[in-house]
C-alpha cells in the first residue's frame, strides 16, 4: 500500500547562519533507511564542512545559487540546474549569493551524519 507523507520533519543543523532542512523521506521522517528527500534552504553566507560520503547525493537547485567545492576545483549550480555527487567524492556546498539557495537533496542510501563522513573541525 502506499504511504502519504503529510508533512516534513525540519531538522536541526549545526551550521552558522543555520540550514533549514525539511525531511518527507529519510531516517528521520518517515524511518526509510534506502532513500532520503529533503527540501533545503540556505541562507546567505551558509557553508558546511566538506565530507566524503558514503552515498550518492542528488540536488535539484530551485531558487538561487549553491556553490560546490570539489577535489578538482568548484562548480556554481543556478536555479533549474542538477548536481551528481557520487559516493566517495570530497564535497563541500555553500551559498555564497545574496540569495542563499532553495534545492531539493536526494541521497541514496538515506542521509545520516554517520554516512555524511564529515570533515573534522
Amino acid at each position: 500500500m502506499p504511504i502519504l507523507i503529510n508533512s516534513p520533519t525540519t531538522v536541526p543543523t549545526p551550521s552558522d547562519p543555520p540550514k533549514v532542512i525539511d525531511e518527507y523521506i529519510g531516517r528521520v521522517n518517515s524511518q526509510t533507511e534506502s532513500a532520503s528527500v529533503a527540501y533545503m534552504k540556505s541562507p546567505p553566507g551558509w557553508t558546511e564542512p566538506g565530507q566524503t560520503p558514503t552515498f550518492d547525493e542528488f540536488t535539484v537547485v530551485l531558487k538561487g545559487m549553491l556553490h560546490v567545492e570539489h577535489k578538482d576545483g568548484a562548480l556554481d549550480v543556478m536555479a533549474g540546474q542538477a548536481l551528481i555527487a557520487h559516493k566517495g567524492e570530497w564535497v563541500r556546498y555553500s551559498s555564497p549569493s545574496p540569495d542563499g539557495a532553495e534545492y531539493i537533496a536526494v541521497c541514496v542510501p538515506a542521509f545520516s551524519t554517520d554516512l555524511a563522513r564529515r570533515d573534522q573541525q
